[in-house]
């Protein structure tokens, strides 16, 4: 097997400790020598520290991305308005999948996307991961017309936030009972009937 080249090194060792530490409570230095690297070569690769958290997101987020992108595809090409539960398995089932793939690792990274307060893990997104959000979030307000704009984005972040949540810790602990991520088609079913009846709850009353 060959050995990875010095970028490759970087990325892995940044998402290990962007992952673990946060971008904050991260420094150039502990990626490099984690990655065996000189100090230099994150500027030489990467540009800076921020242009590297944006590749290292986007390593992990693009194929997830996707594949959200062509199952969101596949159902608009079948029809206008899709259900609710066919709009959360695309949206729901490539970050089940993509979290379940790459381990405990890529869930502490999504999680920190997710809670990190520095501008920097923020600041990956581009046009193509907005379109998919958006062309997500139109699909879902036409299938629940009473949920509002405001509610409908809430409801969104908790597809995400849920699914981060239960693939970390399964990853991290195993639970008797509980089948291992590699096995587990079930819960990748719970997960997407569980989402779909969140989606699908009546607003609450003003």
């Amino acid at each position: 097997m060959a050995t990875p080249d010095t970028r490759t090194q970087i990325l892995d060792a940044a998402e290990r400790l962007f992952a673990e530490h946060g971008y904050r409570g991260t420094s150039v230095r502990a990626i490099t020598t984690l990655a065996g690297a000189n100090l230099a070569a994150v500027g030489y690769h990467f540009g800076s520290k921020a242009e590297l958290m944006t590749a290292v997101v986007r390593r992990v987020v693009e194929p997830i991305n996707a594949a959200q992108r062509a199952g969101l595809d596949a159902l608009l090409a079948r029809t206008s308005r899709p259900s609710v539960g066919e709009l959360v398995e695309a949206f729901a089932g490539p970050l089940f999948d993509g979290m379940s793939a790459g381990g405990a690792r890529t869930s502490r990274l999504i999680m920190t996307i997710l809670s990190d307060p520095a501008e920097e893990a923020r600041g990956w997104t581009g046009p193509a991961e907005e379109a998919v959000r958006e062309e997500f979030f139109a699909a879902f307000a036409r299938a629940l017309p009473g949920v509002s704009p405001g509610e409908l984005a809430f409801r969104m972040r908790g597809i995400v936030a849920v699914t981060a949540v239960d693939r970390l810790e399964v990853h991290q602990q195993s639970v008797p009972g509980c089948a291992s991520p590699e096995q587990g088609e079930a819960a990748r079913r719970w997960a997407v009937a569980f989402l779909t009846a969140a989606m699908s709850a009546p607003p609450p009353p003003a």
